[in-house]
């Protein structure tokens, strides 16, 4: 339960040795939130959400046992899921809402602890160690799972794109993964999701500013897209589409909500680059309001253009952007926002490396990893030795197994952080009051505990089996923090003098 102080956390990051470069600025800093946050999912949950799903497992609200217990029977095992029809769209905009709790919460802790590490070292200024190590963990696993999904995803992609081009395509042994729903596929390796994420731990390891430039170039890249298909697919947009608004009633909009709340999962990510930010009391709130701000409005334009130049019972479906519109004969239109979407899942890929290899470097410096993961290029001033273990971490996994059943382990990740961030807002509010802060959020307690309210009822909305998976996770990792980060805590070996 020891804690570190925010004094001690702010000088370890000083140390020269150790010091990052700083370089980012208000804008470079919204562009990587827009990095990680708008990727592929804008161009395929939006359909999904519009037109419902059926779930293959029960949540953790709806398990059988629950149901058993509290209703005297079993719930079936598959659940359908009603969709909002064009109503998507206010689903985007209360997320966006239910987001802005916890974005305050994090503009606030990350202007108050400008440290790499993100939740991470929030936690260890407010709840102690051991909850430290777990948030810690917690977002190896969000990050890394998620970019598998995504390379995996890249990889399919590009490959369809090439043959669609210029008439090449990779073989199938050396384009898919070796194990796909638990069965050999007779495939070798997916080589591209490796190439992909061997070719951005480079450009990472050679410094921020270089990561940062081309993740710009990517970001307006998608964003263009984005504006392309609202501004075309606006001039064939019908109203009569929009008719009934709410097919399903408020309950399709909310379940819509669940959806697509996983399309702004990132802006978090903006935090892990506190110590990497010239001005951070002032650029780290702005980037973080400013990503959810642009998100929200080009989330919800896209939800109505796409609601209305195509039935939305018709949109569950891979590829509801670009299939949508194939059916009005944009076909150019179509293929520059393919080009878009493989941009988003490329920027979406660095940003979250990026963010990973941070998480092990400010871990690793507080002695809860291997003092090599804490490494800093002499020349680039990068953690380069975490960057290229978390690049094959996620590059060789990726290659050999479909990961996209695992996706609802980065969301029940990044919740658990959002929920984290939460309370850490309320317990230094008590503990310390008269330490600056850049930026406060408003009307505390309650917005904080609306943050958490919302992650909690999310992350019960979750599957069951999504569930014992991160348990798993967690057990994993309690076995090593009490195998090596307990022994090694720097705090261990020379505790810091108590506070007044």
């Amino acid at each position: 339960m020891r804690v570190k102080s925010i004094d001690s956390l702010i000088a370890a990051s000083e140390q020269a040795e150790r010091r990052l470069r700083r370089t980012l600025g208000p804008w470079s800093l919204t562009a990587l939130g827009l990095g990680a946050v708008i990727g592929s999912g804008i161009f395929v949950l939006t359909g999904t959400a519009a037109a419902g799903e059926t779930m293959s497992y029960p949540s953790l609200l709806h398990a059988p046992v629950l149901d058993l217990l509290l209703h005297g029977q079993q719930a079936t095992s598959l659940t359908g899921r009603p969709g909002a029809g064009p109503g998507v769209a206010l689903s985007f905009l209360l997320v966006a809402i239910a987001c802005s709790f916890a974005a305050l919460c994090f503009a606030e802790l990350a202007s108050m602890i400008p440290v790499a590490g993100s939740t991470y070292t929030y936690a260890y200024a407010t709840l102690g160690e051991l909850a430290a190590w777990i948030i810690g963990w917690d977002l190896i696993l969000e990050y890394a799972v998620s970019n598998m999904a995504v390379a995996v995803g890249f990889s399919a992609y590009v490959n369809d794109l090439s043959e669609s081009l210029v008439g090449f395509k990779l073989p199938m042994e050396l384009s898919q993964p070796v194990f796909a729903q638990g069965r050999l596929t007779g495939a070798w390796f997916n080589l591209p999701a490796l190439l992909v994420l061997l070719i951005l731990t480079a450009l990472l390891v050679r410094g921020v500013r270089e990561s940062s430039s081309a993740n710009m170039a990517m970001v307006f890249v998608k964003v263009g897209a984005i504006l392309l298909f609202v501004i075309a697919g606006a001039q064939a947009v019908d109203p009569a589409r929009w008719q009934p608004f709410l097919p399903n009633g408020f309950q399709g909009v909310l379940t819509g909500g669940a959806i697509v709340f996983f399309t702004y999962i990132g802006f978090d990510s903006i935090s892990t680059a506190a110590e990497e930010c010239r001005r951070p009391q002032r650029d780290l709130p702005f980037g973080i309001v400013a990503t959810l701000v642009i998100c929200a409005i080009l989330y919800t334009a896209v939800a109505l253009v796409l609601t209305g130049i195509a039935d939305w019972r018709t949109l569950n479906n891979a590829a509801p952007v670009a299939n949508a519109l194939k059916a009005i004969g944009y076909d150019e239109i179509r293929r520059l926002v393919g080009a878009g979407a493989v941009a988003g899942m490329v920027s979406s890929l660095l940003v979250y490396q990026y963010g990973q290899a941070r998480i092990w470097f400010a871990m690793a410096r507080d002695g809860l990893l291997p003092s090599l993961f804490a490494r800093v290029h002499p020349r680039y001033r990068t953690p380069h030795v975490s960057t290229w273990i978390a690049g094959l971490a996620v590059g060789i996994p990726a290659g050999i197994w479909d990961v996209g059943t695992f996706a609802d382990l980065s969301n029940i990740g990044t919740l658990f952080a959002f929920l984290v961030v939460s309370f850490a807002v309320v317990i230094l509010r008590r503990t310390q009051p008269q330490r600056p802060r850049g930026f406060s959020v408003p009307w505390v307690p309650w917005i904080p505990l609306a943050s958490a309210a919302c992650c909690l009822v999310l992350m019960l909305s979750l599957p069951l089996v999504t569930w014992l998976r991160f348990l798993v996770w967690m057990a994993i990792g309690l076995v090593l923090y009490f195998s090596f980060g307990r022994k090694h805590s720097h705090l261990a070996l020379s505790p810091p003098p108590k506070q007044p």
